[in-house]
């Protein structure tokens, strides 16, 4: 999982999912500062999309971006709580051929400090699929910042070390 050899920074095509019944595009602030954030970073954004919490709603854009070799990343922010239709992890976690267990044990570990022992209630989780990194945050834009700037900037940063998710991501192109 090591990053190119070279200093250059590589920018990822990454794409934004928000899962909400509430939100709308113009009310989507955490799907927002994702964008801008990635953008920031020197990465494109290849898509952005706003799905009602359906399984099936989340897993069919997932899908179609999983398969795209265009798209390296995923930034999925909401359904990841406990109440009522909150489904995120049950919707993206059998996509994965391999989950990165530590991605919400840090995002957990970093929320507690800002939200203390509400941060149990947080299912954070991230994989990857075909070669597609995916990080499933909590809806709230706080979360979304806390998790881009503690943990996602640096993973997707072909510069970060001692490792990073580019040189991972960056193999696909080169597999049959």
């Amino acid at each position: 999982m090591s990053a190119p050899d070279d200093e250059t920074q590589v920018a990822l095509s990454i794409a934004v999912l928000t899962v909400s019944d509430s939100r709308t595009p113009d009310t989507d602030t955490s799907g927002q500062y994702l964008q801008d954030a990635l953008l920031a970073a020197g990465h494109t954004c290849s898509d952005r999309q706003l799905v009602r919490d359906d399984i099936y709603k989340i897993r069919a854009v997932l899908s179609r971006w999983i398969a795209d070799e265009s798209v390296e990343a995923v930034l999925v922010t909401g359904g990841t709580g406990f109440s009522g239709r909150d489904s995120t992890p049950e919707a993206v976690a059998p996509l994965f051929d391999k989950a990165i267990d530590g991605f919400g044990e840090v995002f957990r570990a970093l929320s507690l400090a800002e939200i203390g022992s509400s941060t149990v209630q947080s299912r954070a989780l991230g994989g990857l699929a075909n070669n597609t990194v995916i990080f499933c945050i909590p809806g709230s834009t706080g979360a979304c910042r806390t998790a881009w700037t503690g943990i996602i900037r640096d993973q997707l940063d072909s510069s970060h070390r001692p490792c990073n998710f580019v040189g991972v991501l960056r193999t696909r192109a080169s597999q049959p």
